[in-house]
């Protein structure tokens, strides 16, 4: 016997985050997540176009613009996507804990998209 399982659903899987919970997606294949989260995001009205979303691809000297965006989306509300993280593995517990101190305060629209290869 063969289980069916409904596709993904962005804006379903997306109803269960908030502003303290970023959204992890572990890469592999043939899927890439980002179309899914640019749609939604234009849906709700966060897009490239209007500053309030950001797409940086993670490697060797991307970690401050990280750090950055995602400061000033916690304040002001915007969604960030930070891709490929599993090449900044040394990185990423600064981000872990980044992510613990801006959450308490942050805006109601702040959301933190992760992409990674499994290990």
């Amino acid at each position: 016997d063969y289980i069916s399982q409904k596709p993904f659903s962005m804006s379903s899987a997306f109803e269960e985050t908030n502003k303290r919970t970023p959204m992890f997606f572990v890469l592999f294949a043939g899927v890439d997540p980002t179309p899914w989260v640019e749609g939604l995001g234009k849906e709700k009205g966060i897009s490239t176009e209007n500053r309030r979303f950001v797409n940086i691809s993670m490697g060797q000297g991307q970690e401050a613009p990280a750090e950055a965006v995602v400061k000033q989306f916690a304040q002001e509300g915007g969604w960030v996507m930070l891709q490929n993280c599993h090449l900044m593995s040394s990185w990423v517990p600064k981000l872990e804990r980044l992510l613990e101190v801006v959450s308490e305060g942050a805006h109601e629209d702040f959301r933190c998209f992760i992409s990674a290869e499994p290990p």
